[in-house]
């Protein structure tokens, strides 16, 4: 099968290594460049007790903007959990799942008295992690290290790809990511293309960012990581 992988490096490259290695034609093309913002003067992990992550993109940032590796890390997955740990972070504990599940952790080991909690996600981000545990009693504070910028056209990569019929699918790992390919695949003027195209998507947050009449069909991975959509991938196959 012919697979289309929007997402952004070093992370494209990846996932594009092991749909190789599972016998897939490969196109890689980004939708998404991530862009570190400038460090918050603000900017002090004095008095916070955990650091929420809900991408590997925050981690990265979060590296960059600090030496400490010892600050309490909860990510909101396994690439998340993973990436924090290969930076050197020391204390990374995995919610295993979505912003949901990472309140859930929070809400398990974390008691509002012992501290702020600092979330350290892109200029936009999927869900309301801090609305959710401000509820809860919790005080959270967001920072924004770093912003995804998008194309202001479709990539030659994909317009080639899709006027010659070699695309057979797209796996989509973010809901910014479905609203960018269908946003520029429709200014394009190639809606029609996407007929035939199946999207494989990490979560059904992904899905719900999709018009599904645009394409041929929409199937979402049964886990909310990587290794869920090589999954159903491997399933419809």
């Amino acid at each position: 099968m012919r697979i289309l992988v929007t997402r952004p490096q070093p992370d494209a490259d990846n996932t594009a290594r092991l749909l190789r290695e599972s016998g897939h034609e490969v196109i890689i093309a980004p939708l998404l460049e991530i862009v570190a913002t400038d460090i918050p003067e603000s900017f002090d992990l004095t008095g916070i007790q955990a650091v929420l992550i809900t991408s590997a993109n925050g981690v990265r940032a979060l590296a960059a903007a600090t030496s400490e590796r010892t600050i309490r890390v909860l990510a909101v997955g396994a690439a998340s959990a993973e990436a924090a740990r290969a930076l050197g972070f020391v204390r990374v504990e995995n919610a295993g799942g979505d912003v949901a599940s990472l309140a859930e952790l929070v809400r398990a080991t974390l008691e509002p008295a012992a501290g702020r909690l600092l979330h350290v996600a892109g200029s936009v981000t999927a869900g309301d992690l801090s609305g959710i545990l401000t509820k809860s009693g919790y005080q959270v504070e967001k920072t924004a290290l770093y912003r995804a910028h998008t194309p202001e056209t479709l990539p030659e990569t994909i317009k080639t790809a899709l006027k010659s019929h070699e695309i057979d699918a797209v796996a989509l790992f973010s809901p910014r990511s479905a609203e960018v390919f269908q946003e520029l695949v429709m200014q394009a003027g190639l809606r029609g293309k996407l007929q035939k195209v199946t999207a494989y998507c990490l979560s059904q947050a992904v899905a719900d960012a999709l018009k599904p009449s645009l394409l041929a069909n929409v199937h979402v991975s049964y886990t909310p990581d990587q290794q869920g959509i090589l999954d159903i991938i491997t399933q419809h196959t």
